[in-house]
């Protein structure tokens, strides 16, 4: 038990102190390799999850319902009709910099969109995905 504390309390700093996409993602792996020993992120895996078609809300069934199938593109709300900025880090410098705001969303988001929380390594794939697509 004290060592899933300190764990917890390692990933929240880690967290805390992620700036940039990079170290929110490798916040990510270190919380997903605690559930399976190796874990990597996957930019292809992360690609693969935003184009799943998860059919849990008749009007978002999948992140590309808001996001439109090329993320460095910007989106529309698929309900309330407002612009969202591209997700892809190469067209908006401001995404997953502020790990507030990232977790956030993908509560948010994975709730709506997935049905579920996200686990620790769809958000580090996602985030390898949206870092690396041009």
């Amino acid at each position: 038990m004290k060592t899933l504390s300190a764990l917890c309390l390692l990933l929240t700093s880690l967290a805390a102190q992620a700036e940039t996409p990079q170290q929110i993602r490798q916040a990510y792996c270190a919380e997903a390799a605690g559930q399976q020993a190796g874990f990597t992120a996957s930019a292809k895996r992360g690609e693969a999850f935003f184009r799943q078609r998860f059919n849990q809300n008749d009007k978002m069934p999948a992140c590309t319902s808001c996001h439109t199938d090329q993320p460095v593109n910007a989106g529309q709300h698929a309900i309330t009709g407002k612009t969202i900025r591209p997700l892809a880090v190469s067209a908006n410098a401001e995404r997953f910099s502020d790990p507030a705001k990232v977790e956030k969303w993908f509560g948010r988001n994975c709730k709506e969109v997935v049905g579920r929380a996200c686990t620790p390594g769809e958000k580090a794939d996602f985030v390898a995905y949206m870092s690396e697509v041009r």
